[in-house]
């Protein structure tokens, strides 16, 4: 329980009455990272922290039994990546041809994939990174760290929840009407059984772009089927006790309308590794999956250099194999 309480403090970017702990100088508002030694940006918006129902309620149509109980729960303020990440932005970690920057001790590289990942379906120019196991996201995390000395973070379940919501108590950030989802996602009606590039629908009220439907995003939690039910009352989280599964949301570019709304929750299926596109093998890294991607997010408070590191150790380096 200890090690639970101090991972969440570590989340919320550190101990509240920490001196090694300061409040970042950034102002809250939305501004471009770029990264070190290139000419790539991600867009950072800034989302208010407050209350929401996290889940749905049971009438809600397609709703499953893991959405529930609805619980009111408070979310600290953040900032979240208006876009998925793109393979313009992860190659710059996962390809070594393009950082020749070496990486700090600890830290590996993806080995070549012996398939094209993509399908066909797109790489540079703005289509979403994908394939990544949870395990490969949470590392370019850490590799983002070390080069901006910025602490970034894959969302909680509910910080996603919350920011798709953006303030809505529907299905949908835009309201219950099934067919006006179109306009925001790319879905199995639309999407031509491929994804697209990021930013080609329309956003959310907060300018969050294809939170719902393209590729499917990690989240930090552990999948649990009562989740909500055991939920905190503040920031709740679903510390990771295993490998695997893991929680993704937003539904993906293969899926009908229910599982697109902002309460479906997705569970991580060891199965996407089942046949390794690696070589050598290293089914930790890149799930054979196209509709898994993912965000990030940076908590207003940062964590000390100290805390980072407790951070990166206890939900990368400690499950090495999570998918």
């Amino acid at each position: 329980m200890l090690m639970r309480k101090n991972m969440v403090a570590i989340l919320l970017g550190g101990m509240v009455a920490s001196a090694a702990t300061a409040q970042t100088s950034q102002p809250f508002s939305a501004y471009e990272q770029k990264i070190p030694g290139s000419e790539v940006t991600i867009k950072m918006v800034p989302i208010k922290g407050g209350e929401f129902l996290l889940g749905s309620p049971a009438g809600e149509k397609g709703r499953s039994e893991d959405e529930g109980p609805q619980k009111k729960v408070k979310i600290d303020p953040f900032w979240m990546g208006a876009y998925e990440v793109t393979f313009d932005q992860y190659d710059l970690y996962a390809d070594k041809d393009k950082d020749a920057t070496p990486l700090p001790d600890g830290m590996t590289r993806p080995s070549p994939p012996y398939i094209d990942l993509t399908l066909g379906m797109g790489k540079s120019g703005g289509f979403p990174a994908n394939s990544m196991s949870q395990y490969g996201a949470l590392m370019y995390c850490k590799w983002l760290y070390g080069k901006t000395g910025v602490f970034y973070r894959l969302p909680t379940e509910a910080e996603w929840e919350y920011a798709c919501r953006a303030g809505s108590t529907t299905a949908y950030p835009f309201g219950d009407d099934a067919s006006k989802l179109g306009d925001y996602a790319w879905m199995v009606s639309n999407s031509g059984d491929a994804y697209h590039k990021t930013g080609e629908k329309k956003p959310n009220a907060w300018g969050l772009y294809d939170m719902l439907g393209n590729v499917a995003e990690w989240t930090l939690d552990q999948y649990d089927a009562e989740a909500y039910k055991k939920a905190a009352a503040s920031n709740p989280w679903s510390v990771p006790t295993d490998k695997t599964p893991r929680t993704l949301k937003g539904g993906t570019y293969l899926d009908e309308p229910e599982l697109l709304r902002a309460a479906s929750r997705l569970k991580s299926n060891e199965g996407w590794n089942d046949r390794d596109p690696q070589i050598p093998k290293s089914k930790w890294w890149n799930a054979d999956a196209p509709f898994v991607g993912f965000r990030l997010v940076r908590p207003l408070k940062q964590p000390s250099k100290a805390e980072a590191e407790k951070f990166f150790a206890e939900t990368v380096d400690k499950y090495v194999g999570a998918r």
